[in-house]
């Protein structure tokens, strides 16, 4: 396993992706579970179809103030602490002997905001530059500014960090479903003058969907993203997958896609597997005083109380982290199968 952070290389990878008709998908993690779970499914799909390299984009999310990833990275509550230990996570699984020969990394900041993140973003130049050298990209974030404000920040950024990294612009902000805001689509002419007139190598559209959303509270508008893919190219981010149905995932690629974030159906989706798993063992993870006084406040049923005793093999974080890292293993797996077609 290789980080990939080089901007040639970087750049490299996505071309042959394009040829590939792939779209690379981004993860974020904010523990190591998570981050140990997308590089053994990537390196179960590349070994599975004999593949020598296979990419796959980590991220983390700084003072994104809908989920601040770097944050939780560690109990310290520490954003710059976890920052770091997400990166180092990294450079010990990317080991020339370690458990991922077969995949390469691209790490990605995402979301980094043009006001809570100041202090990593305005650094003296050379800081600067040698910070995002240990990443392959960085989301830019400043949609929360009018359109004008929002290109002269972006532009001012990119410039500054010219030939640097990849840089992910963020045309219009992407809200999430649980709240009441909704934002207009983004139209073909303002993606096109965002891109011209930013020079970000990718952007980040409002194409209907929305963070934390399903398939039957939003509709993914592909007609949309192929009119913007019209005016710049595939070089469009899809945010908010959550509410994008199966099939339009596999169609995604000719939508002018070439990169998609994903983070909420990872956690959404493995926590109710845990959830059974606690239940259905619920004397040897809390033992049978608690199940009885769980039956008696009607959170758990009769059935619950079995002839098991506690056991320790079920105490553990480790049971717990199993459970979930199997979960969000098959999840990455399936996008894998979905996004990297293979011919």
């Amino acid at each position: 396993m290789a980080i990939i952070t080089d901007r040639s290389r970087v750049k490299e990878i996505y071309r042959q992706a394009y040829e590939r008709k792939w779209v690379i998908p981004c993860f974020c993690s904010e523990n190591l579970t998570t981050s140990e779970a997308v590089l053994s499914a990537a390196q179960e799909f590349a070994v599975h179809h004999g593949l020598a390299r296979v990419p796959v984009t980590l991220a983390i999310t700084v003072q994104y103030d809908h989920r601040f990833q770097s944050r939780y990275y560690t109990h310290t509550r520490r954003w710059d602490t976890g920052l770091r230990l997400f990166r180092a996570d990294a450079d010990i699984l990317a080991d020339p002997d370690g458990p991922f020969p077969n995949v390469d990394v691209l790490l990605h900041l995402d979301h980094v905001q043009y006001d809570s993140d100041a202090e990593l973003l305005t650094r003296d130049l050379p800081e600067l530059t040698s910070f995002l050298s240990d990443f392959s990209s960085i989301m830019y974030d400043a949609s929360t500014l009018p359109l004008e404000e929002n290109i002269k920040r972006t532009a001012e950024f990119v410039e500054r960090t010219s030939g640097t990294i990849m840089t992910e612009g963020a045309c219009d902000e992407i809200f999430d479903a649980v709240g009441d805001i909704r934002n207009a689509l983004t139209t073909p002419e303002k993606a096109k003058k965002y891109y011209t007139e930013t020079g970000v190598d990718w952007i980040v559209a409002n194409l209907g969907t929305e963070h934390r959303a399903s398939g039957q509270v939003l509709h993914y508008y592909n007609d949309v993203a192929q009119e913007i893919k019209r005016q710049i190219g595939s070089c469009i981010v899809l945010h908010g997958l959550s509410s994008v149905s199966p099939d339009q995932v596999t169609n995604l690629f000719h939508d002018g896609i070439c990169k998609v974030n994903i983070w909420t159906m990872l956690e959404r989706d493995s926590s109710p597997v845990l959830l059974r798993e606690m239940i259905q063992n619920a004397v040897k993870v809390g033992g049978t005083d608690m199940v009885n006084s769980l039956i008696r406040e009607d959170f758990l049923s009769k059935k619950s109380r079995t002839n098991e005793k506690a056991a320790i093999s079920h105490f553990t974080t480790v049971w717990r982290q199993d459970i979930i890292f199997t979960e969000m293993k098959k999840i990455v797996r399936k996008f894998l199968d979905m996004f990297y077609i293979m011919k």
